[in-house]
C-alpha cells in the first residue's frame, strides 16, 4: 500500500447534523471497530479497489465487505471527486444485502446531491 491517499473520507451528515455511520462504528465493539477501519483505510488508499473487499452495488454506490471475527459488515458508500462518503453502515444477517439497507443508502447519496 503506498502512502498517497486516493480518497478522503467523509461521513453522510444529515440536515440535523447526526453522523449515522460514524454513530454505528462507535457502538461498535473496539475490536470490530479497528477491523472495519483498517478495510476503510485500506480503500482509501488503494482507490479503485474490487472484490473480495469492495464490491460495487449499483451505479455510484459501492460497499466496503468487513469480515468481523464472528459476523460480517457492510459500510455502502460513494465516490465524489477525490471524496469517499460513507452513506451507511450495517452488520449482514443474510447473504444479499437487505433492500431496507440499499434503499437508505439511495435516500442519502440523494439527499447529499440534493
Amino acid at each position: 500500500m503506498n502512502d498517497e491517499m486516493r480518497l478522503q473520507v467523509f461521513f453522510y451528515r444529515t440536515s440535523g447534523g447526526a453522523e449515522p455511520v460514524r454513530e454505528w462504528l462507535k457502538a461498535l465493539p473496539t475490536e470490530e471497530r479497528k477491523i472495519i477501519g483498517d478495510d476503510l483505510k485500506t480503500a482509501q488508499f488503494g482507490w479503485p479497489l474490487g472484490m473480495p473487499l469492495i464490491r460495487k452495488l449499483e451505479a455510484d454506490l459501492w460497499e466496503v465487505r468487513s469480515r468481523l471475527p464472528h459476523r460480517i459488515a457492510r459500510v455502502i458508500f460513494t465516490v465524489e471527486d477525490n471524496r469517499m462518503v460513507l452513506l451507511h453502515g450495517f452488520i449482514k444477517k443474510s447473504q444479499k444485502t437487505p433492500v431496507e439497507d440499499l434503499k437508505l443508502a439511495r435516500q442519502r447519496l440523494r439527499a447529499l446531491r440534493g
